[in-house]
């Protein structure tokens, strides 16, 4: 028998990140990734004794470029604290913010039915100005400074305002090709295709275009690196079984608001939302 303190077997933290990235887990729409609550995750996962690697399972269609950066920043702050390297194992996808995270790795492999890529920012919304004139409803609105209601769904579409818009998704794509182009660099090959367009390929188109390195599972790929004998030990944000949650949000009084279901509902839309612009 192997006594613990004595035990010497590699580990291979592996990490999941799977869900919409947003700054807040809402409980109705599924799991979402913020930096706030991987942090504890990651300090556990580049913390293990006798750490040979670690492992990031991605399963997102993206979201938050703002979380998707901090988590991003973290995970190779961590990396290079510990010297140890960083494999992306991607799943259904890692695409736009998922894909973000993916080059926080030092190498990603991917499944050939894998969606990758969609570099890319977007921004959609619902214009109500008409609906709210047939319902008879008046909109009183009072502001300090005049683009402090920046795209209000309630009035006309401003061109000024649109193209405000999109020199602001400008900037945050130009971040993101930067982000992108300093982790893969010479390894994309540019020829052929549109890397950054917003596009996304299958994970066997992924790396003829250099977006990601291998084809391959996680399991199969911590033993071709790490040697059969590793050990893995799954990580992952803890979240409260159902019944807690339900419980103590009606403990303090939130769980069944109308704002809250609202809020929820519509969380629910923007994460199916995000998955089917990927055909999943």
């Amino acid at each position: 028998m192997k006594l613990p303190f004595l035990d010497r077997t590699p580990r291979v933290a592996v990490v999941r990140l799977q869900g919409l990235i947003a700054p807040r887990a809402n409980g109705f729409a599924g799991p979402t990734l913020s930096a706030a609550a991987l942090d504890p995750v990651l300090e556990r996962a580049f913390g293990l004794k006798h750490l040979a690697g670690v492992v990031l399972a991605i399963n997102s269609p993206g979201g938050s470029p703002a979380q998707s950066s901090l988590i991003a920043a973290r995970i190779r702050q961590l990396a290079g604290e510990k010297g140890v390297p960083v494999i992306a194992c991607v799943e259904d996808a890692a695409a736009s913010g998922g894909y973000w995270l993916a080059c926080a790795a030092d190498e990603i492999v991917a499944d050939p039915t894998s969606i990758i890529g969609s570099i890319g920012v977007i921004s959609s919304g619902f214009g109500f100005e008409e609906a709210i004139t047939r319902l008879g409803i008046e909109r009183r609105l009072v502001t300090a400074g005049e683009d402090k209601s920046f795209l209000d769904p309630f009035r006309p579409t401003d061109p000024a305002q649109q193209e405000r818009l999109r020199d602001l998704m400008a900037g945050l794509h130009r971040e993101f090709i930067d982000w992108v182009e300093s982790r893969r660099g010479p390894r994309l090959r540019r020829e052929g295709e549109p890397l950054f367009s917003g596009r996304f390929w299958t994970g066997r188109r992924a790396l003829e275009l250099g977006l990601v390195d291998r084809l391959g599972d996680l399991r199969g790929e911590v033993e071709r690196r790490f040697g059969k004998e590793a050990k893995i030990v799954p990580l992952g944000a803890r979240r409260p079984r159902l019944p807690w949650r339900l419980l103590s949000g009606a403990a303090l009084g939130s769980a069944w608001t109308p704002e809250a279901v609202a809020e929820g509902a519509l969380s629910a839309i923007e994460a199916r939302g995000a998955w089917n612009r990927l055909g999943l």
